[in-house]
């Protein structure tokens, strides 16, 4: 088996249709694998959090690694000077 190479494209009335031109020979054997979207993969765990900060989507680098909240800005004693 030959080395994979990837290509990006979308169906149009039942042939892919590359994003980008490529010159590929008659005959060539491709593996076609359905690209799905963020939210399809993680189905499952949308929603499932419970007790979450309402702006956790914003704020997220604060709740994570503690920075300033957006609109807020850190004072020199809690940056550590």
């Amino acid at each position: 088996m030959g080395s994979a190479m990837t290509y990006r494209g979308h169906i149009e009335k039942g042939v892919v249709i590359f994003d980008e031109p490529v010159a590929l020979p008659n005959g060539t054997k491709v593996n076609v694998t359905l690209a799905r979207m963020l939210a399809e993969r993680l189905r499952s765990a949308i929603g499932v959090a419970k007790g979450l900060p309402p702006d956790l989507a914003r704020n997220h680098d604060h709740y994570l690694h503690g920075r300033p909240k957006h609109g807020e800005e850190r004072t020199d004693d809690e940056a550590g000077s």
